[in-house]
């Protein structure tokens, strides 16, 4: 892994050596953050950093291995940037503080809401990339997809990972007894980039795509989501006000705490575990859910102005 980051880095490193830029913009690039404070002499920009999460946690499985390991990499990003402030010249959460989880960086490392409080600025809101009043004719757009007004459609999708393979195989196969739940239940599955969509199994009543464009319309449209752990697809979710059931990916940190921590604040999805749920708890959960009118904190469209604004004082 560190060959391959060390590889990234390199990448930007003969870019910037060919050609000047005014600024760099390193959204959860970690190896350019981390080499950078590495190298800080190789600076030769504005630099901003991006992220919305700060702290590698450690898995309560990975014992005391795992939770040793995660505190000395969360020392030496503090340190880095203690040392060397010089080389952010801006760190910009996606969010506000009570997004961020209450766990310290380790035992005698600071907590990680206070230690980001005081080293970054926030975007206060999150940054979804559409207006939420592009879906005010949520009818009219239901009717442009495809999607009749006497069915209650459900979307199921893994985004580009293609270890989400298993997920969507297993909510295929809950969908015959979903479908005699919620009789007008029509699925659309999404396979993504990375998963051949002729490689899953039908089901008479669905249909598998293998790409749909501007899938957030979609997730908009729908009546539930089935979907990972991921904040992206999760927060566009939550800002359309659909119901969804998420999987975060087992021993993926950043799913199970800091995701999860922040749609909890939101009150927003259910959490599902693949490891226990089968194929009838799936439909039972799919068929609680769908159609259900979530009462979600608002997430509010200013954040991408205010990410704006702080990287605009560097040009």
């Amino acid at each position: 892994m560190d060959e391959i980051l060390l590889s990234n880095f390199m990448v930007l490193y003969d870019l910037v050596q060919r050609e000047d830029y005014d600024l760099w913009i390193g959204d959860e690039a970690w190896e350019l953050d981390y080499y950078l404070h590495e190298n800080p002499e190789q600076k030769r920009a504005a630099y901003v950093w991006l992220t919305d999460f700060v702290g590698w946690l450690p898995m309560p499985d990975g014992g005391e291995h795992e939770a040793s390991l995660t505190a000395d990499y969360n020392e030496e990003m503090i340190e880095h940037i203690a040392r060397y402030p010089r080389v952010r010249d801006r760190a910009i959460f996606v969010g506000a503080p009570a997004d961020i989880v209450p766990d310290r960086f380790g035992p005698s490392l600071p907590l990680i809401r206070e230690w980001t409080e005081a080293h970054y600025d926030f975007t206060v809101d999150y940054i979804t990339g559409f207006d939420r009043s592009d879906f005010a004719d949520r009818d009219g757009i239901r009717s442009g997809l495809g999607f009749g007004s006497s069915e209650r459609v459900c979307v199921v999708t893994v985004g580009g990972s293609g270890v989400g393979s298993h997920l969507l195989r297993r909510v295929i196969a809950a969908y015959p007894e979903a479908k005699r739940l919620v009789p007008d239940l029509r699925m659309v599955v999404v396979a993504g980039p990375r998963i051949d969509a002729s490689s899953l199994p039908t089901q008479e009543g669905m249909e598998v795509r293998a790409y749909v464009p501007d899938l957030y319309r979609h997730l908009a449209a729908c009546d539930l989501a089935v979907v990972q752990g991921g904040l992206t697809t999760t927060m566009e979710l939550t800002a359309a006000g659909r119901p969804f059931l998420y999987f975060p990916l087992a021993h993926h940190f950043e799913q199970n705490f800091h995701v999860r921590h922040r749609l909890s604040r939101y009150g927003a999805g259910r959490c599902m575990d693949y490891a226990t749920s089968t194929p009838e708890g799936i439909a039972v959960a799919l068929a609680e859910e769908i159609g259900r009118r979530p009462d979600y904190g608002d997430v509010k469209p200013g954040g991408a102005a205010r990410a704006a604004a702080h990287i605009a004082e560097l040009i």
